[in-house]
């Protein structure tokens, strides 16, 4: 728990408009569209950049030729070269950790103020060539380098030409069980009894619910247009949310993961996508010398393990009573709730664990059910289902999305909370700086 006298504050937040993968970001890399989150988030709030002391971004699918992609960000955006910067990878939940990672930087002492967040993107992400041709490289180039044509040969014949032309295709999957996640939604929904009908009704309200939003002109604030070249226009606004979406048209998909008896469809599932998200955290200490109003303070953060069969997607529902009991505050006290949508299966199973007397009892030490979940104060803006998940983004977009409507609702406490591959959880609880 973080204390008064020590508490992070969180200044602000700033992404890119989140684009599916293969459309507006299509011909950028990844490092480019952070830059503008960044770039946007610096150019909010009134300090100079001198006072920034680190620079830490998550990121899932990293380029090669940018493996610390928090540099080239920050160097991207016009920040002094003097600023060290790293990138953090867990999954899902990179720019959750990414914050949380900060908060403990500038505890200990070794920053005042940290810019956090992450960045993915989907339009170009590395794909491998087959193993057999990547060990004929290395072995031409490095390792055997036969002198001989002979001996070029050798190594030659050796290969396939299917070696050559069949690059390994990208999995979104869990490495030690070889599931991938959708068919982990699907485990999870049939051993949970959620229909395809529920899922469809989620998803279908977090598109409403956005697409709503984004014409309240709820995300204007939060938000840095993106001018990419050879574009006649810069792209303003997210291009997930889909008004139109109803539980009628989304019923009529067929499962995308086990095409016979599968409930979970690429309709209420989140769907590949670009973007970038930032947010400024710094000791309180630090806020008040520089004249900075914050939005709100880190209460408290939780990182959980489970098992990675049964309770992969369910991170939230471990990671959000651990970060309230360390708060000390009550479930009831949350009075604004963002949590990452990977699936609506996954969302509703978080939903039905959090309010299980049974799963509050055996998985949690609880005397019953954590809490009850107010479906008016979860996800009013929409969520990844309908916004978009960039992998490595998504924690920051939660988080200054929290304080935005913490302020709005006039709420104290808020809670961000994810679920990410190899069954990590996090969930960090956030106070409304007005109190």
């Amino acid at each position: 728990m973080y204390t008064k006298g020590s508490r992070i504050a969180v200044i602000d937040g700033c992404r890119t408009p989140f684009q599916r993968s293969g459309t507006g970001y299509y011909d950028i890399m990844g490092w480019e569209i952070g830059r503008y989150a960044v770039k946007g988030l610096v150019s909010k709030i009134p300090i100079p950049a001198e006072e920034i002391g680190h620079v830490i971004m998550g990121t899932v699918a990293a380029d090669i030729t940018t493996t610390n992609v928090a540099r080239e960000i920050m160097l991207g955006a016009g920040l002094p070269c003097t600023i060290p910067a790293h990138t953090n990878t867990v999954a899902c939940i990179s720019a959750g950790l990414a914050i949380a990672n900060a908060a403990n930087m500038i505890l200990c002492g070794d920053a005042d103020a940290v810019i956090a967040g992450g960045v993915e993107t989907f339009s170009d992400p590395p794909i491998k060539i087959s193993r057999a041709y990547r060990r004929f490289i290395l072995d031409m180039t490095m390792f055997k380098r036969p002198k001989t044509l002979s001996g070029k040969i050798k190594l030659l014949r050796k290969m396939k030409l299917a070696d050559f032309v069949m690059p390994e295709k990208p999995a979104l999957g869990e490495y030690s069980t070889g599931l991938i996640m959708g068919q982990n939604a699907d485990r999870l929904a049939k051993r949970l009894g959620i229909s395809r009908e529920d899922q469809d009704a989620y998803a279908a309200m977090s598109h409403q619910r956005a697409a709503t939003a984004m014409k309240e002109g709820k995300f204007r604030d939060e938000m840095v247009p993106v001018v990419v070249s050879g574009k006649d226009r810069a792209i303003i606004e997210d291009n997930g949310p889909r008004a139109d979406a109803t539980v009628e048209n989304l019923s009529r998909l067929k499962g995308a993961f086990d095409r016979r008896y599968g409930t979970v469809t690429a309709a209420n599932s989140s769907f590949l996508t670009d973007g970038a998200a930032a947010v400024l955290v710094m000791s309180e200490k630090k806020a008040k010398a520089l004249g900075l109003k914050p939005k709100a303070y880190l209460r408290s953060q939780a990182i959980t393990g489970q098992d990675l069969w049964e309770e992969l997607l369910l991170g939230p529902a471990f990671a959000i009573p651990l970060a309230v009991k360390k708060a000390g505050i009550k479930f009831s006290d949350i009075g604004v709730f963002e949590i990452h949508e990977a699936f609506a299966a996954q969302m509703l199973g978080v939903i039905r664990c959090l309010e299980s007397d049974r799963f509050g009892r055996e998985k949690l030490g609880l005397p019953g059910r954590a809490g009850k979940v107010d479906m008016n104060k979860l996800n009013t803006y929409g969520g990844s289902l309908s916004i978009g998940h960039p992998f490595g983004a998504t924690g920051a977009r939660l988080l200054t999305t929290c304080c935005n409507r913490l302020i709005e609702s006039g709420e104290r406490f808020g809670v961000i909370a994810g679920c990410a591959a190899g069954a990590i959880g996090g969930a960090v609880i956030v106070e409304n700086a007005q109190y």
